[in-house]
């Protein structure tokens, strides 16, 4: 009797062993957390609320620098937060002879290298890589960024992480 269970408990063991790692490996991939598969400007493309900023991106000659490797962290404004924007200004800033303009704001969007939410909350400022700084400051359980809230957070990307915004962020 002693001889016949040991196959079975090696049996059992090795079934367990198995599924365990199965259900370990299925779990790294559906945790979009844990193995970022797409760069910023892919994220934001699929994400499906970013066509405005995708626009102005490619207007502004700046899809293939979000494309680099970074790491950047960008604060992106939703379609919605474009939409707020006074009649008339996005379509002035889409034009060609206002591209100085349109990169100056959009890169006041974008930060140099990873900051998670967790470090952004600890912050008073980060220095934007237009050169100016934004003012981060966090009141009620929310994160704002100048006049923008941050309406999600941790957004990982192969190059970075997105913060999404309510508002677009205009420099001084």
């Amino acid at each position: 009797m002693k001889g016949s269970s040991k196959p079975r408990i090696r049996a059992v063991f090795i079934t367990v062993s198995v599924a365990l790692g199965l259900l370990l490996s299925l779990g790294s991939f559906a945790n979009p957390k844990t193995a970022p598969s797409k760069d910023i400007v892919d994220t934001a493309v699929a994400a499906g609320s970013f066509k405005t900023l995708a626009t102005a991106l490619q207007a502004a000659g700046l899809v293939d620098t979000l494309k680099g490797p970074g790491p950047f962290t960008v604060f992106a404004p939703t379609d919605e937060a474009f939409a707020k924007l006074p009649a008339g200004t996005l379509e002035d800033l889409l034009k060609p002879e206002n591209k100085d303009k349109l990169v100056a704001i959009l890169t006041y969007h974008v930060v140099s290298g990873k900051v998670m939410a967790a470090q952004v909350g600890k912050m008073d400022s980060a220095k934007s890589i237009n050169g100016q700084s934004l003012r981060i400051a966090t009141t009620g359980g929310s994160v704002m960024i100048d006049n923008a809230k941050v309406i999600q957070a941790d957004i990982l990307c192969t190059n970075g992480v997105i913060h999404v915004i309510d508002s677009v962020l205009m420099p001084k």
